[in-house]
């Protein structure tokens, strides 16, 4: 069926209730990422496709998680989270399929087992913090031998198809991949969320490790303005110069999510911005308008 839901999340660990009293200052943010908890169980979500900016990419291509699961553990301040979130293997091949088809070059990555059956990606903290919030809130003790192990419970929660996008792709070929997710999600019967995992600018403050820029308000801005108006490839004009001097990470994720709109259109509701530290964060949800059906 055509995609279900989509959001755009950010990536910041400590926004995860366990690891984090108060969030590092992002209530609003963390408030936000448990409206779209709420939002993605009241849908049904079974799959989420999700697109994220720190995992293992391939140089000029889409990486997709060839690999029977995902795991990996987060630690802050003394607190741990870990998580094993199933992967599908079924839409995993069929985006591949149709991202070839639009002449998206793709790459199937593996890691540890020689099968995909005993295949483990890690997990990091750009896929593992939305994740928590799709449903999949469950830490699960004894992770740290996950690849040794072939017996561990998988988190409650849909299972996930994990995409790295490269930086090196034309914005063009990012868009058509969306599409083609769009188009996997519609030939197949269960109900599909994709997720881009963002985080924006990250020179808001001078002791930030990225230093300050004066571009990272304006630039977030815009970000905020185009998800605001349910317009993500209105980002296709941002410049490279102000994508590296705000120094954000979500662009690439969010042209995904633009393509996909192209294929099934929904209506944004923009749930929070803040910048508490030095990096930008934001919600937005997306889903079908009514109206529409």
């Amino acid at each position: 069926m055509p995609l279900v839901c989509a959001a755009v999340m950010p990536h910041g660990f400590p926004l995860i209730p366990d690891l984090d009293d108060d969030a590092d200052g992002a209530l609003a943010t963390r408030r936000a990422m448990e409206e779209i908890t709420r939002r993605m169980g009241k849908a049904g979500i079974e799959v989420v496709v999700i697109a994220g900016p720190h995992g293992v990419r391939v140089d000029g291509m889409m990486a997709l998680a060839d690999c029977a699961r995902a795991a990996g553990s987060l630690t802050w301040q003394g607190r741990t989270v870990e998580l094993n979130v199933p992967l599908d293997a079924a839409m995993t091949d069929a985006i591949a399929e149709a991202a070839r088809a639009a002449e998206v070059p793709v790459a199937m990555v593996g890691f540890a087992g020689n099968a995909r059956s005993s295949s483990v990606l890690p997990l990091d903290w750009g896929l593992l913090t939305p994740l928590w919030f799709c449903g999949h809130d469950q830490s699960m003790p004894g992770l740290g031998n996950v690849l040794a192990s072939d017996d561990l419970p998988a988190a409650r929660g849909p299972a996930a198809v994990i995409v790295g996008p490269s930086r090196r792709l034309p914005r063009e070929a990012l868009v058509r991949f969306g599409t083609a997710v769009a188009m996997a999600a519609a030939a197949d019967p269960r109900r599909i969320a994709f997720v881009a995992s963002c985080d924006w600018a990250h020179t808001h403050a001078a002791d930030g490790p990225y230093g300050f820029s004066d571009r990272a308000a304006p630039v977030d801005a815009q970000v905020v303005a185009a998800l605001r108006d349910g317009d993500p490839l209105r980002l296709m004009t941002l410049s490279d110069d102000d994508a590296r001097t705000a120094a954000i990470d979500g662009l690439w994720q969010v042209l995904i999510l633009g393509g996909a709109l192209t294929v099934v259109p929904m209506r944004a509701d923009l749930l929070s911005y803040e910048a508490p530290t030095y990096y930008g964060m934001l919600n937005a949800w997306f889903a079908p308008d009514p109206a529409d059906g």
